[in-house]
């Protein structure tokens, strides 16, 4: 028997209900996280978070072999049962276990390629959170497959919590870069811990390598392109704390915290409910064609004008929350804020290529998009920091294009097409952009010009939306409306029937 049948009956309320749990939950943690980031930034020099991208380049990218492709195959697979989640579960625990063993052996080896002797302690303990993440993969296939983010809600809150008290009294009381490794480990411990009593599934003692070999024949290609983004994108942090120096590394990964504490929100929200509803509809190419142009218009009337806005008031910003000790991020925040302007292009085409069973063509693309990279790379990293942000937002913007273009034959769903229903999107962004910009020449004290930016912005782009009658405007303030009324109304009928009895 499959695992449970609700992934083929998923409606609009479905999608919809799980899309705003999800989205609260990571709106939870990362507003969280982001908070205690701010408290921790004002305790714990930058030199302890250099030295920590320095340990995550690594953990980063042997978190892919955590999944190891097998939750999307998983969730893609539309008769996924007891004995295909319990097979993957085991699989991933031992290559987990192997894994930590490997950088245990290496964590030596790490340190002297970065002259930092003090790195070997740090690499074998945060490097636990692999094991860790090994065990909750599958919990997290599972709660996706039968769309039940109201449970992870509450597992990744509990650890979010927990790992903030922890970091910050760690942190008060002078331990420095552990604090942080402290924080990492409490967070995917607690919410794992949280998730396994949450979440009914539990393994069961059986294996079957046909099933392991059935799953992996899809989840090896999205093993191998997950391994090439996260090692290109860690590439960067390892050059530029072998080139340059781990200040250098911590100001270019805080310019990069900003806009990923919002993307990460809105992408991961879409993606977690996306894929699964694609996959259900997979046999129906329409249905999935106008599941990703809802995305794509959705999400970009959302992620837009956030990321001009970041952009445009990033000095603000930084020198209010962060201090001016961290004034030198800003240019990088911008880059990553046009960076991260265009992900709704990539997250909604790679979800369709996915749900699709096209795990070859998902391959191809991140092997032709890597090369370009790597390329651009090899290239801009002779001329400093900013020259290699400059290349990632130049490859993106290519990739994009890249992303888009197998779609065109499969659902019909052109790239110029993509753009097009971006536009209204894009243009009215960035004349919001433009005014907001220019009221820093008011005169007004900092934190009073940041605030009468933040409300204009938002002013201006919801007024814009409602006179020129933009269709993703309608849309949302349509579903959430017709969201909270069927849960009125729910409540309602249930206040009536107990008053009944």
């Amino acid at each position: 028997m499959s695992i449970d049948n609700r992934n083929n009956r998923i409606n609009k309320e479905d999608v919809a209900s799980n899309f705003l749990w999800r989205f609260m939950e990571r709106c939870g943690a990362q507003g969280v996280s982001f908070i205690v980031s701010l408290v921790l930034a004002r305790l714990i020099a930058p030199e302890a978070y250099g030295t920590i991208a320095l340990v995550t380049v690594f953990t980063r990218i042997l978190e892919v072999f955590v999944d190891s492709g097998m939750a999307n195959a998983l969730i893609q697979k539309k008769e996924a049962d007891e004995l295909d989640f319990s097979t993957v579960f085991f699989f991933n625990t031992f290559i987990c276990v192997f894994i930590y063993v490997c950088l245990f052996a290496l964590a030596p080896w790490i340190a002297l390629f970065y002259e930092r002797p003090d790195l070997t302690k740090i690499i074998r303990v945060l490097s636990l959170t692999l094991v860790i993440s090994g065990v909750r993969n599958v919990q997290q296939a599972y709660v996706s497959k039968t769309m039940q983010f109201k449970r992870f809600f509450f597992a990744t809150i509990g650890g979010t919590v927990a790992s903030a008290v922890i970091g910050i009294v760690m942190a008060y009381f002078d331990f420095g870069v552990w604090a942080l490794v402290a924080q990492q480990l409490v967070n995917t411990g607690i919410g794992t811990l949280i998730l396994w009593f949450a979440v009914k599934w539990r393994p069961k003692r059986i294996f079957s390598i046909e099933r392991l070999k059935s799953l992996f024949s899809y989840g090896w290609k999205l093993l191998i392109s997950a391994l090439l983004e996260r090692g290109y994108n860690e590439l960067r942090s390892l050059i530029i704390g072998k080139m340059y120096s781990p200040i250098d590394l911590a100001y270019y990964n805080r310019g990069n915290q900003f806009p990923n504490v919002i993307v990460t929100n809105i992408n991961t929200s879409i993606d977690s409910v996306l894929f699964p509803t694609m996959s259900a509809e997979q046999y129906h190419k329409d249905r999935v064609c106008a599941m990703t142009r809802r995305a794509i218009k959705t999400s970009s009337y959302i992620m837009m004008p956030i990321m001009v806005g970041l952009a445009v008031c990033a000095e603000p910003i930084v020198s209010l929350i962060l201090t001016d000790n961290w004034l030198p991020c800003v240019p990088y925040l911008r880059i990553f804020c046009f960076t991260y302007a265009f992900y709704p292009i990539h997250t909604a085409n790679l979800n369709a290529i996915k749900a699709m069973g096209r795990s070859d063509i998902f391959l191809r693309l991140e092997v032709i998009k890597k090369i370009i990279g790597l390329i651009v790379l090899s290239i801009s990293m002779w001329f400093g920091v900013l020259w290699m942000a400059y290349s990632l937002l130049l490859t993106t913007l290519l990739s994009s294009i890249i992303n888009a273009f197998p779609n065109r034959h499969l659902l019909g769903y052109s790239y110029i097409t993509q753009i097009k229903d971006m536009l209204p999107q894009i243009v009215l962004s960035c004349v919001m952009g433009g005014i907001v910009y220019c009221i820093q020449f008011l005169g007004f004290e900092r934190s009073i010009t940041l605030f009468v930016q933040i409300l204009s912005g938002a002013f201006i782009y919801i007024i814009g939306s409602w006179i020129f009658k933009l269709e993703s405007f309608s849309y949302i303030y349509n579903m959430i409306r017709e969201y909270f009324e069927k849960k009125k109304t729910k409540e309602e009928n249930l206040y009536g029937n107990r008053n009944n009895r």
